[in-house]
C-alpha cells in the first residue's frame, strides 16, 4: 500500500470547500486522515466522505498540528492568519486566495502550464485566480510553439466567484422578477439576475479593477514572461458557475487556425468544442461540473495578420479553484515535494 498523507480543508463549508471534498473522494486522493476546518458559525455540522460524516472543527492553532496538507480556500485574510502556524506544523498550505500570489518567494501554479514551480515552494502555493487558470490552459499550449505578444481578454463571469450565497442570491432575484416583484442584492452592489455589470472590485487610478490586474499580473508569473503584454475587461454576467472568455491574441508571425485548433485538440485540460455548420461552441451550461475548459470559435483575427481569436468555458468552482487545487496536491505527492519533515513523522 502506498503513502497515505493527513489532510486539511481551511473553509470546508464554502462552495469551494464542498467541491475540495467531492474531488478528493472521486480523485482517491490518498488520505489517511481529513480534517474539516471553519469559522465558529459552522461549529457542529457534519459532511459527507467515504461513506461516513465527518464533523466541523473551529479552525484553531492546534488544528494543524499532524498535517500534511491544507487546502486554504476561506479568503485571503484567514489565509494570512494560519499561514505561519501550518509552515511551523510542518504542512504545505496551498492557498486558493489572492494573499500570496505575488509573493516573490511563492510559486503560483497551474500543474498543466507549470508544474516546475511548485518544487520551489517554501510552504506555501498560491492556486492563481480563475480566470487566470482557465486562460493559462487555453493559451499556454499555443505560446510554447510560438510566444504570445498581446492578449486581450474580456470575461463573462458567473455569481459562484462570489460564493455560494451570491449563486443563491440570483435564484431568488430571478424568481423576484419574475413575480413582479424588485431584485434585493447583498452579495452584489446590483442585482445579478437578467443583468450585468463590469466586475464590482476596487478600480485603480487607471480604471482597472483587481480582478483584471490579477489576469494581468498573474499570467504574466506563471508564463514566466514579465514583459506580456496584456489587457482585461471583467464582468459579472447572471451565470450560476461557469465563466466564460473572449480572448484575442497576438503573436509576432501568422498563427495557423489549422495548427491552433490540431494542438488545442490535444493540450492537457483542454476540451476542443466546435460545430461551425451548427454555430455551436462552448457555452456555460455545458462546461458547468468538467473538468476540462472547452475551447472553440478559433478564427483568424481580420484586424490583424498576426492575431487569433478563441473562445472558452470553465466551471469556476472546479477547475477555476478546487480542481487546480487538488492537482497540485497531486502533484507534491508524485514529485514527492512535501516538506521532509513528512518522511519523519511517518
Amino acid at each position: 500500500m502506498g503513502q497515505s498523507y493527513r489532510v486539511a480543508i481551511l473553509g470546508a463549508t464554502g462552495a469551494v470547500g464542498a467541491e475540495l471534498l467531492e474531488l478528493l473522494e472521486s480523485r482517491d486522493f490518498p488520505i489517511s486522515s481529513l480534517k474539516l476546518l471553519a469559522s465558529p458559525r459552522s461549529a457542529g455540522a457534519t459532511l459527507p466522505f467515504r461513506g461516513e460524516l465527518l464533523p466541523v472543527e473551529v479552525v484553531a492553532e492546534k488544528s494543524f498540528q499532524g498535517v500534511d496538507i491544507v487546502l486554504a480556500s476561506a479568503g485571503a485574510a484567514i489565509s494570512r492568519t494560519w499561514v505561519e502556524t501550518t509552515i511551523a506544523a510542518g504542512a504545505v498550505m496551498i492557498d486558493n486566495s489572492s494573499a500570496f500570489r505575488m509573493d516573490a518567494g511563492v510559486p503560483l501554479v497551474v500543474p498543466e502550464v507549470n508544474p516546475e514551480a511548485a518544487a520551489t515552494h517554501q510552504g506555501v502555493i498560491a492556486n492563481p485566480n480563475c480566470t487566470t487558470i482557465l486562460l493559462s490552459i487555453a493559451i499556454y499550449p499555443l505560446h510554447q510553439i510560438q510566444p504570445i505578444r498581446r492578449i486581450v481578454a474580456s470575461t463573462y463571469q458567473s455569481a459562484s466567484g462570489a460564493g455560494a450565497r451570491a449563486m443563491e442570491e440570483v435564484k431568488t432575484q430571478a424568481q423576484a422578477i419574475l413575480n413582479g416583484e424588485p431584485p434585493l442584492a447583498e452579495s452584489f452592489p446590483y442585482p445579478l439576475a437578467f443583468n450585468l455589470f463590469p466586475h464590482n472590485s476596487k478600480l485603480n487610478e487607471q480604471g482597472y479593477c483587481e480582478e483584471e490586474l490579477k489576469m494581468v499580473n498573474e499570467t504574466r508569473k506563471i508564463f514566466a514572461a514579465a514583459d506580456l503584454r496584456i489587457t482585461a475587461t471583467c464582468v459579472r454576467v447572471p451565470v450560476l458557475r461557469a465563466h466564460s472568455e473572449a480572448v484575442n491574441l497576438e503573436f509576432d508571425r501568422p498563427f495557423s487556425v489549422a495548427q491552433a485548433r490540431e494542438i488545442l485538440s490535444h493540450a492537457p485540460g483542454v476540451k476542443l468544442v466546435e460545430d461551425w455548420q451548427a454555430n455551436y461552441f462552448p457555452m456555460p451550461i455545458d462546461a458547468s461540473g468538467k473538468d476540462e475548459v472547452l475551447v472553440g470559435r478559433i478564427r483568424q483575427d481580420i484586424s490583424h495578420p498576426n492575431g487569433l481569436e478563441l473562445w472558452l468555458c470553465g466551471d469556476q468552482i472546479r477547475k477555476g479553484a478546487a480542481l487546480n487545487a487538488i492537482q497540485i496536491a497531486e502533484l507534491l505527492v508524485a514529485r514527492n515535494l512535501l516538506k521532509p519533515a513528512l518522511a519523519e513523522r511517518n
